[in-house]
């Protein structure tokens, strides 16, 4: 039985060895076309996926929902500017 650690790696390998072969077949070939070319930039595309966030309202220093729009209306509350000490 294959454990489900080994089927992601032989997939992840699998897929890599793929999107290899389309960038390698488009720069080298110049007969390549469309499939190579959506492999690639599917591949690519997937790499720029932001896979390592969190929900707003986890994330550290969230701000909350609705908060620039407060502030583009002026109707948000600030406190009054303070002055240094001494001046």
């Amino acid at each position: 039985m294959v454990s489900a650690r080994t089927a992601r790696r032989a997939a992840a390998l699998l897929l890599g060895a793929l999107w290899w072969w389309a960038v390698l077949r488009l720069a080298l070939e110049p007969g390549a076309g469309v499939l190579e070319g959506a492999v690639a930039v599917g591949g690519w595309g997937l790499s720029v996926l932001p896979v390592h966030c969190v929900p707003r309202c986890r994330a550290a220093g969230a701000l909350g929902a609705g908060r620039w729009r407060r502030a583009l209306r002026g109707s948000g509350r600030s406190p009054a500017p303070t002055r240094p000490e001494g001046h």
